[in-house]
């Protein structure tokens, strides 16, 4: 196995985490606020990697430490942009405008890095794309104000998955001190923003705990870990494409354990989706192009 389709499948397990992530929030938020929620799951994944990764802490350098902050408060506006656009929009609408930095990406590194995807990559970005909106969008999309942080949250979602490539490619940067020190960063931001804008009080319940626990050690500690140190080995493009299925795990948790189901454009919609990828990890004929994979 190339270190590339290692890298992608350790991806696609992040993407299974952030998938499982949604019905977990959705337990948490019956007794903790939004941005308490993301301050608790940040932090418990700060201190726990902090301990486990204590020797990369000692030898963390400024250029580690200055791309995992800026990691950071990109991903606080991921955060934010996300949480209340889904409080200001359908979850359809918001399913769909926060999956588009699967196009987005490719877009930010045509446009700063003059780097055009190549011919399959472009097909499964238009095969992902068509997939999300049908697995997504129900009535079609309403203007609403909460697509506009949708959007927003899908921009700096690209963002984060360019800068995280930029930063990695750099040979002074530590990736496990950079993840450590973006986590950080983003917890951080939460708990001031918290104790500005809410009451935060710790989960109350078992049940809680160990739904917040998870979101912190699994979908925020190790979720983040396996992007920063694996994405070296494969092309921001390729990393949204993989990211994007997050809708698909997340319906495939909501039908295991709280009987919801699709319509049957949301099966071909996943379907689509799942295509994409394996196009992807087809043995490539052509001569490998720098800017498609690595």
């Amino acid at each position: 196995m190339t270190k590339q389709r290692r890298a992608e499948g350790l991806l696609v397990l992040t993407t299974a985490f952030w998938g499982v992530s949604y019905y977990f929030t959705r337990i948490c938020l019956r007794q903790m606020d939004p941005l308490t929620l993301n301050a608790f799951r940040f932090l418990t994944a700060f201190l726990v990697l902090g301990l486990i990764y204590r020797k990369n802490l000692r030898a963390l350098n400024r250029e580690t430490a200055k791309w995992g902050a800026l990691v950071g408060l990109v991903l606080v506006v991921v955060y934010v942009a996300a949480t209340y656009g889904v409080m200001n929009t359908s979850l359809s609408n918001a399913g769909f405008i926060s999956g588009l930095a699967v196009l987005i990406t490719p877009l930010i590194e045509l446009a700063v890095f003059r780097k055009k995807p190549g011919k399959r990559l472009a097909l499964a970005l238009a095969l992902c794309t068509a997939g999300l909106a049908l697995l997504t969008l129900g009535g079609g999309v309403r203007f609403a104000v909460g697509d506009l942080l949708c959007l927003m949250c899908s921009a700096f979602y690209a963002a984060d998955i360019v800068i995280t490539d930029r930063a990695v490619s750099r040979p002074a940067v530590d990736p496990i001190g950079m993840s450590v020190v973006e986590i950080g960063v983003t917890g951080a931001v939460f708990l001031a923003l918290a104790l500005v804008l809410e009451q935060p009080r710790l989960p109350q319940t078992p049940a809680v705990w160990g739904a917040a626990l998870t979101l912190g050690l699994f979908c925020s500690g190790i979720a983040f870990v396996i992007q920063t140190t694996q994405q070296r080995y494969t092309s921001p493009a390729r990393v949204a494409l993989i990211f994007t299925l997050e809708p698909v795990f997340s319906a495939a948790v909501a039908y295991v354990l709280a009987g919801e189901r699709l319509h049957s454009r949301g099966y071909l919609g996943a379907a689509l989706m799942i295509l994409s990828l394996l196009l992807t990890q087809l043995p490539n004929r052509e001569p490998r192009r720098k800017d498609d994979t690595r």
